[in-house]
């Protein structure tokens, strides 16, 4: 990923929240036909080992989902996380009447995670993988929904008809564009712009690349 000094983003908390917040994720895998993506939720394990020492993806997918058969153990994936992101007008710059010397640019957060594939049909890891993937999910839920809320033949069945994912992540790197690069007029009327839009989320993201 291109990604210029000013707009790279390397601490692991950070990018660590940032797939949180946005946890569907695009497994891009090469197969046969060629490069294939799958758009799947995934929860972040950040806690390393001595093998994995920066932690691992896990996910599902449908049994009838080819990608588990046509990808080999250990195979090099990419998983692409997007954060906010959204349309900057050069209208919106303070000091674009001076020279009109602005185009239109695009800003975003992304999270690229480079890692070595399992599969995992093994019960004990699928009910795992759900159950976390339930409660994160139903936290904010008045009656959070449990797999015990379910009868037992059916989930049995319900599990049967799909494989886990695991990547061993290798490699993690991050990009924030989020005009860090314009001159303090330009980026405070471009908030200003944002705000009367009702672009919230990507107006906070804003803000907080200002923070650190």
């Amino acid at each position: 990923m291109y990604a210029p000094a000013l707009f790279a983003e390397s601490r692991p908390d950070v990018l660590h929240s940032l797939m949180r917040a946005h946890p569907l994720g695009m497994l891009v895998t090469q197969r046969a036909a060629g490069l294939e993506v799958d758009h799947l939720p995934f929860l972040l394990n950040p806690e390393g080992t001595e093998a994995h020492p920066l932690g691992t993806l896990q996910a599902h997918v449908a049994r009838a989902n080819p990608v588990w058969q046509e990808v080999r153990e250990g195979d090099a994936v990419l998983v692409v996380f997007r954060g906010t992101e959204g349309y900057i007008s050069p209208n919106w710059y303070a000091s674009k009447p001076e020279t009109h010397r602005h185009v239109p640019t695009w800003n975003y957060e992304a999270v690229h995670v480079h890692g070595r594939l399992h599969i995992r049909e093994d019960e004990k890891f699928l009910r795992g993988v759900l159950a976390r993937l339930t409660r994160v999910h139903e936290a904010d839920q008045p009656v959070p929904w449990r797999m015990g809320d379910a009868p037992a033949d059916y989930l049995r069945d319900m599990l049967g008809q799909i494989v886990g994912i695991e990547v061993d992540i290798t490699r993690i790197e991050g990009k924030r564009k989020l005009s860090q690069n314009r001159e303090p007029r330009d980026f405070a009327s471009t908030l200003q712009a944002l705000d009367e839009r009702g672009s919230v989320q990507l107006a906070a993201a804003m803000r907080r690349s200002q923070k650190g």
